[in-house]
């Protein structure tokens, strides 16, 4: 697969907020690529910034995001192909903590780049999707996303492969 950088890098941010607390929501970006060109977004690092659940006595809250090349109707994680990152954010609680709070976790994978290949992923589609899903939440979440990356050339067997994984994901 022979990738030919044609840009600089690139910044791309956006947000994601769900309609209702504890609802998933995505948010699709364009990357305006041109396919008779093979052009691809080649992503080399990015950022998740969820809000943090709601602290609920008793209640274990969690704020759930990704990014993914392709829609979903989940937030998914680094588990499904089609996801390129993902990010949480908890509160764990149970009966025997104190009633003042629980302990929050965050946790958000991956962030830069493989050592070996130089990237995260590679983005042949037109777009890309934020999602979001908050799960024992009282208010409304939201996530934001910074993107970096390079538009690339690809060979026309490369290129053809990645699109199709890309639909069949």
């Amino acid at each position: 697969m022979a990738l030919k950088k044609t840009s600089e890098t690139v910044l791309i941010s956006n947000s994601v907020t769900e309609l209702l607390p504890n609802t998933f929501e995505s948010n699709e970006i364009s990357l305006h690529l041109s396919p008779l060109d093979r052009e691809v977004f080649v992503v080399t690092m990015v950022n998740i910034d969820p809000d943090a659940p709601d602290a609920i006595v008793g209640t274990s809250t969690v704020v759930d995001c990704s990014i993914s090349v392709t829609a979903r109707t989940t937030v998914g994680s680094i588990g499904n192909s089609n996801v390129l990152a993902s990010g949480r954010t908890q509160i764990v609680c149970n009966a025997a903590m104190t009633p003042d709070g629980g302990i929050p976790f965050s946790r958000e994978d991956p962030l830069t780049a493989d050592p070996n290949t130089g990237y995260v992923g590679i983005i042949a589609t037109d777009n890309f999707h934020i999602n979001i899903e908050g799960t024992g939440n009282g208010n409304v979440k939201a996530a934001r996303v910074r993107v970096y990356g390079y538009r690339a050339k690809l060979d026309a067997a490369g290129y053809a492969a990645l699109v199709q994984s890309e639909l069949l994901s």
